[in-house]
């Protein structure tokens, strides 16, 4: 059986698929000392050498294991794995894998915190992430801003940001009391666009002060992990992500 260059090394942890194709194209990944191409099968008995970068990469032929794990994001720290301006990451606290790399399931600002999902799954992360299966992610928001019916129905039907429309599947206020014109919110979107709730809000007129993600897909933030920790998913959890992926097709 065979499999497109793309999808095992995803699968097996080495990036996206997305960002294999950029190293496909730029020339740094070579296979048996050719330079790999987008869409090239290889036999999944004998890979034969693969280099990313120079250097040989190791696939066992052992059955994989994926791992996923929730962690709670603190703000100030960035979604990458290099940053330079030596500010603090996402990956830096996450335990080490003797093979292949986390590989991060969507992203969050830098000033934005709460739930962040990591696999060493790429077929895995780019299911959960990829706009077609309209996988759940839910925040609390922290609105400051004059808000009424009209502001809430507009955010619902969808705006226009960036030439794409954006808008929640649900959205609702959770205050107890109003403090000023800050107000706590609680919406769901089904993508995960880049700074897409803090721009939905804007184009309304009200500005975004706290933004906390809680759950993506099924998987929800424990109550008991403190901000700046992690914890691994066990296998009962893990299936379901992979069931919420079938369900979505």
């Amino acid at each position: 059986m065979t499999q497109k260059i793309q999808k095992i090394l995803s699968h097996f942890g080495y990036g996206s698929r997305r960002s294999i194709e950029k190293m496909i194209n730029s020339g740094k990944i070579l296979v048996n000392g050719k330079k790999a191409v987008i869409g090239q099968y290889l036999n999944e008995k004998n890979f034969g050498e693969i280099r990313i970068q120079d250097k040989i990469i190791s696939i066992k032929k052992t059955k994989f294991r994926t791992k996923v794990l929730i962690y709670n994001k603190p703000e100030g720290e960035i979604c990458t794995t290099k940053d330079f301006q030596k500010r603090p990451t996402v990956f830096d606290k996450l335990p080490f894998l003797n093979t292949n790399r986390w590989i991060s399931i969507g992203r969050l600002d830098i000033n934005t915190r709460g739930l962040l999902l990591f696999t060493n799954d790429g077929n895995l992360a780019n299911q959960l992430m990829h706009p077609k299966n309209q996988i759940e992610r839910e925040y609390y928001m922290r609105i400051f801003g004059k808000i009424n019916k009209n502001t809430m129905n507009i955010l619902k039907k969808g705006v226009r940001i960036n030439n794409t429309y954006s808008s929640f599947k649900s959205i609702y206020s959770f205050s107890d009391k109003e403090s000023g014109k800050n107000q706590w919110f609680k919406g769901i979107l089904c993508e995960g666009k880049n700074r897409e709730i803090r721009s939905m809000w804007k184009t309304v007129k009200c500005q975004v002060n706290r933004l906390i993600r809680i759950r993506y897909g099924n998987i929800v933030l424990p109550r008991d992990l403190k901000i700046g920790n992690w914890t691994e998913l066990n296998s009962t959890l893990i299936d379901s992500l992979y069931n919420l992926i079938s369900t979505q097709k």
